[in-house]
């Protein structure tokens, strides 16, 4: 029997959804064309179906990708999912159903566009969140350490646990301002919450300091004759500098 391709899914955006979107696809036979959750607009000619997140379904995907496929590909799943990637649901569901035809052996098939796709897809998520472990700048705000970040990728669950393993005494808040998202943790514990605005009040004199001290810092130890913006900009990307401490007015 043909899977039936003129139709379009709608999921709520979560991890889980997407799963179930998975579910979905093998048990009633039918490949998308597309596939979107609430907070995007997409016009489509096809009928639109909508997915219930089911726990008990996706728990059950997620199994059998690491059983029947490998844990790598699940590996590859989880972070391409972080990533902003254009069709990003799609190229999931055309990668697993592959997987699950080849094996564990499909996570090396590079010249597949499918794969290759996800592979780097998951490579703009590791990267970027390498990044943010090394520029992410912290003020602090009545005790609590405070930073921001625009990444490109929902790069924040896979960074913040880097800085409670830096900072176990801490109480510190990551906003990730792109994807209306902040990551807290207090007294140990680790939440992940949607936060639409985060409104900061002014920093005061203690915190004005260490920020003269520390661009006072960064200018001290150049070498004039060695500075080479370019290269500069090679190891730290300029999008990323509206939230380093070092550039800030």
């Amino acid at each position: 029997m043909p899977y039936r391709t003129d139709i379009a899914y709608l999921y709520d955006g979560s991890f889980e959804g997407l799963l179930c979107c998975v579910h979905e696809s093998y048990y009633q036979k039918e490949l998308p064309s597309l596939i979107f959750h609430y907070g995007e607009a997409q016009e489509t000619l096809f009928p639109v179906k909508e997915i219930a997140t089911d726990p008990e379904s996706a728990e059950k995907v997620e199994r059998s990708i690491g059983k029947s496929i490998s844990k790598e590909a699940l590996s590859l799943v989880r972070l391409c999912y972080l990533s902003h990637m254009e069709d990003r649901e799609l190229t999931i569901l055309r990668f697993l159903r592959m997987g699950y035809k080849i094996g564990s052996s499909v996570t090396n098939m590079l010249a597949h566009d499918t794969v290759r796709a996800i592979t780097k897809g998951a490579q703009n998520v590791q990267g970027e969140a390498h990044f943010y472990r090394e520029f992410l700048r912290f003020s602090e705000y009545n005790g609590a350490l405070v930073a921001i970040i625009e990444p490109k990728n929902f790069v924040l669950p896979i960074m913040s646990g880097h800085f409670c393993d830096r900072f176990p005494s801490e109480q510190f808040l990551i906003y990730d301002k792109t994807h209306k998202h902040a990551f807290v943790y207090q007294n140990g514990e680790k939440n992940l919450i949607p936060l639409e605005h985060l409104e900061l009040p002014e920093v005061d004199a203690t915190e004005a300091q260490h920020r003269v001290l520390w661009k006072q810092f960064y200018n001290t130890i150049a070498i004039e004759g060695r500075i080479n913006p370019k290269r500069r900009m090679g190891h730290m990307p300029k999008r990323y500098w509206s939230q380093l401490t070092e550039f800030m007015d």
